[in-house]
């Protein structure tokens, strides 16, 4: 598995995590670690961790969870 996708699903997950903390608690753990969610840095996160989103999109099979998948049983990354 590349290291690119390996980083991708990392951040993926961070999102995800994000999500969850705001949906559930209404707390922005990027905008808190940054000092506000309109931070320069933050704003860079979000657009990180949401180009790791469409990078993993495009990693995946539709077929597959995940990008590190077997390919005709053989343990073969199918991932680019």
């Amino acid at each position: 598995m590349k290291v690119i996708n390996v980083l991708a699903m990392i951040l993926v997950i961070i999102g995800a995590l994000n999500w969850g903390l705001w949906g559930f608690f209404q707390f922005d753990l990027v905008a808190w670690v940054c000092g506000g969610n309109t931070n320069g840095l933050a704003r860079t996160i979000y657009s990180i961790v949401g180009l790791a989103g469409i990078w993993t999109i495009g990693c995946c099979r539709w077929k597959h969870l995940c990008c590190c998948c077997c390919e005709k049983g053989k343990g073969k990354s199918c991932c680019r």
